[in-house]
């Protein structure tokens, strides 16, 4: 067989499966994309969760200070020791995000480390944390508010 006879069979076997091929590429198409719409989705469910994760772990921090600055009936939960858990959970799970998380959450680490040990006598100890918690909750909520 030459060349001319292999290039007319080839292209009747294409005329006659013309449908089939057409079939046979939007179901690829379609595929790939739906794989790739399903691991965006996906990432984006991940990262919402991890922002959710993250707001509630700094209302809980911001609730042990406050109970250890104005509540000292109730030291058990103004107790610094589980507002260093909290900080620690926040920069685990800031370390899963893309910057400036993990900048903002070692800056919220090194202004506890440096106030803990006065928020109950000194009001600019808790302003201090308080002002770091409120920058790491804006960034997450605007990460939050832009994923799709």
């Amino acid at each position: 067989m030459d060349t001319q006879q292999f290039l007319n069979s080839f292209l009747k076997q294409i005329k006659r499966n013309i449908v089939a091929l057409i079939s046979l590429t939007v179901a690829v198409t379609s595929l790939s994309y739906s794989t790739w719409r399903n691991e965006a989705t996906e990432h984006n469910r991940n990262l919402r969760q991890a922002g959710f994760e993250i707001l509630i772990k700094l209302n809980e921090l911001q609730l042990v200070i406050f109970h250890n600055r104005y509540d000292h009936a109730l030291l058990d939960r103004g107790n610094p020791r589980i507002g260093w858990a909290h900080v620690l959970t926040i920069k685990d799970l800031t370390q899963l995000l893309k910057e400036p998380f993990p900048t903002k959450s070692a800056a919220l680490l090194k202004v506890w480390n440096e106030n803990w040990e006065t928020m109950s006598q000194q009001q600019h100890s808790v302003d201090t944390i308080l002002l770091q918690i409120e920058d790491v909750r804006a960034e997450t909520l605007s990460m939050i508010s832009a994923l799709k």
